[in-house]
């Protein structure tokens, strides 16, 4: 399994020779604009947190060239699915068996509305189990006690998490998650990209550290593999 960090909450997935693009918010991202093209990304699959701005900005450009499968939540989905989409509407703690590995869609608490201010469904995260690794994938949320439910049925390989603050966990809280989802291997996400959410990276790092954790903070573009 290999992840690649495209900014924000934005990822791309090689798993089982497929590919899932996660939250693509790319060509409005000055961090990630001008590092990555969305007119060569490769997508079986795009995988959608929730409806913010910032996780949906590129799903159209991105599913109208490669008909990709857009999964997330129903309201989401059949957004999609009226203009044409091909999708797959999932919603909290339901599983599915894709071609690449199942999938299951977990609490998150945040918000969810389209830009225009409609409704987006409530927003989620996911567990994804492919070739025998296993991660799962926070969305935009808080700390939250429901994050214990995951390792009670799987044991995660990679916990990818938000650690911006302001509008999610920040560091300290993702210290916590990595012990309630009982993973020390974290990606961070969802930092740096407004002045909101800029954080300092060396004391994210040995905060971590002195918890006897990994945090991995990777420059947009770069990827690790399970």
């Amino acid at each position: 399994m290999k992840i690649t960090f495209y900014g924000q909450n934005s990822l791309a997935i090689e798993v089982s020779g497929k590919h899932i693009i996660v939250d693509p918010f790319i060509s409005g991202n000055p961090l990630a604009k001008d590092k990555v093209d969305i007119s060569v990304l490769k997508a079986d699959y795009i995988l959608l947190t929730h409806a913010h701005q910032d996780h949906i900005l590129d799903v159209e450009t991105i599913a109208k060239r490669t008909d990709a499968t857009i999964v997330s939540n129903y309201e989401i989905a059949m957004h999609y699915q009226d203009k044409g989409f091909k999708v797959h509407p999932m919603n909290h703690g339901g599983n599915w068996k894709f071609d690449f590995g199942n999938v299951k869609y977990v609490n998150a608490v945040h918000t969810s509305s389209f830009p225009d201010g409609s409704y987006g469904g409530q927003p989620g995260g996911f567990v994804i189990e492919g070739e025998h690794k296993n991660i799962y994938i926070a969305g935009d949320t808080a700390l939250t006690m429901d994050m214990k439910l995951i390792p009670m049925s799987t044991k995660l390989d990679l916990a990818i998490l938000p650690i911006g603050d302001n509008f999610t966990m920040g560091i300290d809280d993702a210290i916590l998650a990595s012990d309630f989802v009982e993973c020390d291997k974290v990606l961070g996400v969802h930092y740096d990209t407004f002045g909101y959410i800029e954080i300092d990276h060396e004391e994210a790092k040995k905060k971590f550290y002195d918890a006897e954790k990994d945090l991995m903070l990777l420059e947009i573009g770069a990827s690790i593999e399970l």
